[in-house]
């Protein structure tokens, strides 16, 4: 026999990120495990979010397992669609916290996403010099005579030297801090 049986009720859209509310037909309260399979994510993971307060701690049956309601599921698929648009935990918390205290989250999810662009724009822009050093170092590997090549520690197309100055090329600078 199925105790839970799981219809998708409406499709909401908040702002930016949707999510799909579901709603248990037969009873309001579901087992980890269960949560889990439903949204995609680990019984491991649930209880991280606990920890860290992205969903509330849920109420105990009897026998100590957890029982959550369809709030949680909500709250559990809205994380995981956030993540998906590439927000962190804290970010996803921030929101959390201002739709618990009934404000609006649309401006506070825009100047996310907004600042999320600008670092993906960084992140390309440094991933085409780099690719441009890699064609750079490329035709410089076709052009050289490996006959030629007498250093025993480098490689004389990635090190090289130029009127007696060592000039390597740095093909890839070390990534940028990550600003939040």
């Amino acid at each position: 026999m199925t105790l839970f049986r799981w219809e998708p009720i409406a499709s909401v859209r908040t702002c930016t990120v949707a999510a799909e509310r579901w709603q248990s037909v037969r009873v309001r309260v579901v087992k980890i495990g269960e949560i889990a399979r439903r949204t995609g994510t680990t019984p491991k993971t649930i209880r991280y979010y606990e920890d860290i307060g992205l969903i509330p701690e849920p109420d105990r049956a009897l026998n100590g397992y957890r029982d959550y309601s369809v709030e949680a599921v909500d709250r559990l698929v809205f994380i995981r669609d956030a993540q998906a648009t590439g927000l962190s935990l804290a970010e996803i918390g921030s929101i959390l916290d201002l739709r618990g205290r009934g404000e609006s989250t649309c401006d506070h999810v825009t100047e996310l996403l907004e600042h999320h662009l600008e670092a993906l724009d960084e992140h390309i822009a440094r991933l085409e010099r780099t690719r441009e050093q890699l064609l750079e170092l490329t035709e410089r590997a076709q052009s050289l005579d490996p006959a030629d090549c007498v250093d025993p520690v480098r490689c004389q197309t990635i090190a090289r030297e130029v009127d007696g100055v060592d000039a390597s090329v740095s093909v890839h600078a070390p990534p940028a801090a990550h600003p939040h």
